[in-house]
């Protein structure tokens, strides 16, 4: 067998075979598991999180950090253990997380300890003892941290597994506009993370009664729709009302010297927004990484020849470390691959901009980027990069975000009658109708339908008149419904 041959088969090897539009599911797998994003766990129904996915999860922390920080958010850590007593203070929210709750036989102390499916219950209990005065509120704690949910379903990488990465901000307030101001805030800001990094469009509304989160008030979301016709729950921010409060005793002296019980919130985002990331941007090729949170921003690959290889090396390896003080960059002076492998490894892998350089970039003083999502070559002057840089990696967002906003439009499908709505759910469509509100009716319609669910009841809509597409009484408000991971 000849070299070539030799090196054609091994690229095969390493590449995706799956197409995105014939087999995402398996298309999805290979992504994550080839580029070396993830891989399963020893562990059934667990995953382990490589470097260059640990990495995504790094960029999103970075961003959002400091938009905690702007926010007067405070990061703190609690335990992962939590006593039985704790969470069956709540019986709404025990009974919601009843089934996913793992649970650790504490002979020496006679109390079973919950792995946390979340972590209202146990900082609760550390409110009931920071809380006296109106003067002690707002708090706004956020943890990042892994949680645990007994899933009995098969491992999907990011999507759905047993334990996962988050962070679940936790905050109490004096009056119950505070905590509804600030629900809908930190939904915005998910919304703007989802934009302004990830580079996808959300839905943004309120849960129905169904659907809310355990134990509150009501829940809002960010709905995410893939290109396999399924919904992604990318977040979620809670009106916890004061039931967590009445439970776990939490009481403020107000500025009417009367003893009143907070308002609180809750609210999260994990790493299934990396699942969702690959799944909307991928391609054939392999992941196709928003450059605000690529892990690797910039690769560079010299183009190599004998007489002139020390020029060109010399030449790029002044380029990274220019770029490294300010982008996540990588010199690919490999000399056992050719130019053409180390290209598909990287497109493999996400690397938003390729920046080629070889003997006639040397003496034009200039070098060659490559886009990951439209594979255009843009000729950049050496000393233009660090203005050009920037430039090209927006416009690299905004037309990432342009893309995949078309998608979600062309898949919200009105609807009016339970016909049209079979015809929108067989197609792969995110299906928006009149509904009358009933959890019967919802509960008839996700059987009917073998797991069709509401997602979300979009804000701003306007008043609806007409019938429930499904049973016939009068319709409340317009939800879209869809499969959903």
């Amino acid at each position: 067998m000849s070299n070539k041959s030799k090196q054609e088969q091994k690229e095969k090897a390493i590449g995706i075979t799956a197409k995105k539009a014939d087999d995402m599911a398996e298309w999805y797998g290979q992504v994550c598991l080839k580029s070396e994003l993830a891989e399963y766990s020893p562990v059934k129904g667990c995953m382990i999180i490589r470097p260059l996915g640990y990495a995504v999860w790094e960029a999103i922390q970075g961003y959002f950090n400091k938009r905690l920080r702007s926010l007067r958010v405070q990061n703190a850590y609690f335990p992962l253990f939590i006593p039985e007593s704790f969470f069956q203070k709540e019986a709404t929210h025990a009974q919601g997380f009843k089934p996913e709750v793992a649970w650790i036989a504490n002979k020496m102390e006679g109390e079973r300890l919950a792995i946390r499916p979340t972590s209202e219950t146990i900082i609760y209990d550390s409110f009931a003892r920071w809380v006296r005065s109106h003067r002690d509120l707002p708090i706004r704690i956020n943890q990042w941290c892994n949680v645990v949910r007994w899933e009995t379903e098969a491992t999907k990488l990011f999507l759905r597994s047993r334990e996962f990465l988050w962070q679940e901000g936790h905050c109490a307030y004096e009056t119950e506009e505070d905590c509804d101001r600030e629900t809908l805030l930190m939904l915005s800001e998910y919304e703007a993370l989802c934009r302004n990094m990830l580079a996808f469009p959300v839905m943004t509304g309120k849960k129905t009664e169904n659907q809310k989160f355990a134990g509150a008030k009501y829940t809002t979301t960010i709905e995410a729709f893939m290109p396999d016709g399924k919904a992604l729950q990318c977040g979620t921010s809670h009106n916890l009302g004061q039931n967590f409060a009445k439970s776990f005793g939490i009481s403020f002296t107000g500025r009417d010297e009367k003893i009143h019980l907070p308002w609180q919130s809750s609210w999260g985002v994990s790493t299934r927004l990396i699942g969702a990331v690959v799944m909307t941007h991928g391609d054939d090729k392999g992941l196709v990484f928003p450059p605000f949170i690529a892990p690797i921003q910039v690769v560079i690959v010299p183009i190599l020849f004998d007489a002139t290889t020390a020029k060109v090396l010399d030449k790029a390896r002044d380029i990274f470390k220019r770029l490294d003080e300010n982008y996540r960059v990588v010199l690919d002076d490999r000399d056992e691959h050719t130019p053409g492998w180390k290209y598909a490894e990287w497109e493999l892998k996400g690397a938003a901009l390729r920046l080629e350089i070889g003997p006639r970039d040397v003496e034009k003083e200039q070098v060659v980027l490559v886009r990951r999502d439209t594979g255009e070559k843009i000729s950049v002057a050496i000393k233009e990069l660090d203005k050009r840089l920037p430039e090209i990696m927006k416009s690299m967002n905004d037309a990432m975000y342009k893309k995949a906003k078309a998608f979600l439009d062309e898949s919200v499908v009105p609807v009016k009658g339970w016909s049209d709505f079979l015809a929108a759910i067989k197609d792969n469509k995110m299906a928006l109708a009149p509904w009358c509100g009933k959890q019967d009716c919802e509960t008839a319609i996700k059987e009917k339908t073998e797991g069709v669910t509401s997602r979300c009841i979009p804000f701003d809509q306007k008043k609806v008149s007409g019938k429930c597409f499904h049973c016939g009484n009068s319709a409340m408000y317009l939800v879209c419904f869809s499969r959903a991971y």
